[in-house]
């Protein structure tokens, strides 16, 4: 049942703060992120729109890691997505800067005729219209999952929540949840979450790590320990890219492949997050994931009580 995975969303410059310094330009968008990290499990193919501006060497470097570009569209009458950001010392909080979402605004995906059989399909958060739009157009996918954010869950609430009853997974952050059902634990969140469709809730909590509720199964996995975190931006995308990857790759939605799955998310994301480009991405190889996904189990498996 593998396959390769579709991801619908962002190409983007970026210009990012953080205390270890400061850069512009950096490429970025949340399906630059996942799809550098889905390659290192699949072949992504990447449905997004880029303008006038955008370097032809960032083109050759998702396409140099495999990333299908077949969906990418140029438009010449504008310039390419554009964020700024900056974190605060503790790296767990940001003030936007700017956004000039430029071509990004009148973005309305089509998928190539190639891409409409994927059998993986990640919706990155767009507005829930056009998330729509994209499950219409693709054939018979056998996992679906989509992103959102607060400015969808407040000002498109309606159109999302249909979203979500078409979708098999989400993955949010904990604030999102909270906001989306008006539950503050994270279990009572999940569950209010899984009644509006999705059967696979993933709930992100940032360097406190991740929670995923797949039908009845909860599993918890921590954040990979890291000495220095130096850009956070694009870590949760770069998450959900090594999830989807995983099981596409695998093809397998068994309780315990999607728990594997969310590990290699884990995984995937504290390989980005140590560098201010996309650089960590690129150079992680199979065998890298292969050893810190072994170091996080040796982290995280307790011996059984002898009472």
């Amino acid at each position: 049942m593998s396959g390769d995975v579709l991801v619908v969303g962002s190409v983007a410059y970026d210009d990012v703060e953080t205390p270890s310094g400061a850069h512009k330009d950096l490429l970025g968008g949340s399906a630059t992120y996942f799809s550098l990290s889905a390659a290192r499990f699949t072949s992504p193919r990447l449905v997004g729109v880029v303008g006038r501006d955008f370097n032809p060497n960032d083109r050759q470097l998702l396409a140099d890691q495999g990333v299908d570009l077949s969906g990418l569209v140029m438009d010449d009458s504008g310039d390419t997505f554009r964020w700024g950001g900056r974190y605060h010392a503790d790296m767990n909080q940001r003030d936007t800067l700017y956004t000039h979402l430029n071509v990004f605004e009148t973005f309305q995906p089509q998928l190539p005729s190639a891409y409409r059989d994927a059998r993986f399909v990640f919706l990155g958060n767009i507005a829930p219209e056009l998330q729509q739009d994209v499950l219409r157009q693709a054939k018979a996918p056998v996992f679906t999952a989509l992103d959102t954010m607060n400015f969808w869950i407040t000002g498109r609430r309606d159109a999302l929540l249909a979203a979500l009853r078409k979708v098999d997974g989400l993955i949010i952050n904990d604030e999102e949840a909270a906001l989306l059902t008006d539950e503050r634990t994270i279990l009572n969140a999940a569950r209010g979450l899984q009644k509006l469709g999705p059967r696979t809730v993933i709930i992100k909590r940032g360097e406190h790590g991740a929670f995923l509720f797949n039908d009845d199964d909860v599993f918890y996995v921590p954040a990979y320990p890291l000495e220095t975190v130096v850009d956070p931006t694009g870590a949760g995308d770069t998450f959900a890219g090594g999830f989807m990857g995983y099981i596409a790759r695998t093809g397998e939605l068994s309780p315990a492949n999607m728990r594997r799955a969310v590990v290699a998310g884990s995984v995937m994301a504290s390989f980005y997050v140590k560098n201010f480009n996309p650089d960590n991405l690129t150079r992680t190889t199979l065998d890298d994931v292969r050893a810190r996904y072994e170091a996080f189990v040796r982290m995280t498996t307790c011996p059984a009580l002898t009472l």
